[in-house]
């Protein structure tokens, strides 16, 4: 299977299944000297483990990351960096129907018809449990921006029909309810339709939102390396998501130039800014100075308990209940590998920046 590797400087290699005997990554193109410890990646793994609300799945792994390679007395040696997570608390029997029939909404389908051959226990390696390798990649990549200043606020927009609202934004809240939105009283209403959805044995999707701020000027490229395509094919890479905008995004089809454009003006430092961010952050695929932000769609959890009809390998229609221990939505989880994944491409993108300017790789060398 190719296709497991993001990046083209800072690179990423993920492996593993839901139900092998671990999930990890092979980070490749950090610095030396980065001081970096379990701990700076636990953080990160204890934000998307499960078990932690009624509102994700039951599954109870403590998800502890191991570092097998690539530090040393607790800094960067500038070799592969690789991280393992084992799987502890695998029920690979609430599966085993899986192997006859192919569940609406996942790839199990999809993976019989290229490869003829499927890991059915939790979708393997097309499960959500994958993005642990993602998250571990991500905290390193995101030690790597706090170095520059540089930081990432994530957090749950909407819930179904439950926007976060704006005027009540309070970036504390984001890590007091399970739901990671930054409004309490969204948060309360987000738990009611949960329930209800949960009493339907059905799901949810929602739309996660990223702000970067203090993001250096002058990162991506103008053609194919653009940084806003990048981040949206490593966001849109993330198995749930379904959508992808940055900026004002859709609404933008729907506005005129007047409104659009971003207006300049000086500061009180004498440095040119926009007045406004309709661009989210990034103009000609380069980053502009501004924040950057941008949302990621993402779907309901697949895997529900109500009845559905479906086909088995005999082509033969069967209805059928999911069984397993699944989340209601994957959004609140699916908060930090937004971030992460963001991280890593950002990380990715300065790096290969670097060397646009004569002027500073002469600076640099001299």
């Amino acid at each position: 299977m190719s296709g497991s590797t993001y990046g083209t400087v800072f690179k990423i290699a993920t492996w593993g299944e839901s139900h092998g005997n671990g999930i990890g990554v092979v980070v490749d193109g950090c610095p030396s000297g980065l001081a970096l410890t379990e701990e700076d990646i636990q953080v990160y793994l204890d934000r998307r483990k499960p078990g932690t609300s009624k509102f994700a799945t039951q599954r109870k792994e403590g998800d502890l990351v191991e570092i097998i390679s690539g530090v040393f007395e607790g800094r960067t040696t500038g070799t592969p960096i690789a991280m393992l997570v084992r799987n502890t608390d695998q029920r690979s029997k609430d599966y085993s129907e899986i192997a006859n029939y192919y569940r609406p909404g996942h790839a199990d389908l999809n993976f019989d018809v290229k490869y003829g051959f499927r890991d059915y226990r939790g979708g393997g390696r097309s499960s959500g449990r994958e993005t642990i390798a993602r998250v571990a990649a991500g905290a390193v990549a995101c030690k790597l921006l706090q170095t520059l200043g540089v930081t990432l606020t994530t957090y749950t927009k909407s819930i179904g029909p439950v926007d976060a609202n704006p005027k009540c934004f309070d970036p504390e809240e984001i890590y007091r309810n399970p739901f990671h939105m930054p409004d309490p009283v969204a948060a309360g209403e987000a738990a009611a339709y949960l329930q209800e959805c949960m009493h339907n044995q059905n799901s949810s999707g929602g739309v996660i939102e990223c702000v970067i701020r203090n993001f250096p000027q002058g990162a991506g490229e103008p053609v194919f390396e653009k940084l806003d395509a990048n981040l949206a094919k490593a966001i849109m890479s993330i198995g749930a998501v379904k959508g992808f905008e940055i900026g004002d995004g859709f609404a933008a089809a729907r506005a005129t130039g007047l409104d659009n454009n971003d207006p300049y003006g000086i500061d009180a430092s004498g440095n040119i800014r926009k007045a406004t961010n309709h661009a989210g952050g990034i103009l000609g695929g380069i980053s502009d100075g501004s924040d950057i932000i941008f949302r990621a769609a993402v779907k309901p959890t697949p895997s529900i308990a109500a009845p559905q009809m479906t086909v088995n390998r005999s082509q033969e229609s069967q209805e059928i209940c999911i069984k397993g221990r699944h989340d209601p939505v994957i959004v609140p989880r699916a908060v930090v590998v937004v971030e992460s994944m963001a991280a890593v491409a950002l990380i990715d993108m300065l790096f290969q920046s670097m060397t646009s300017r004569l002027d500073k790789i002469t600076e640099f060398f001299k």
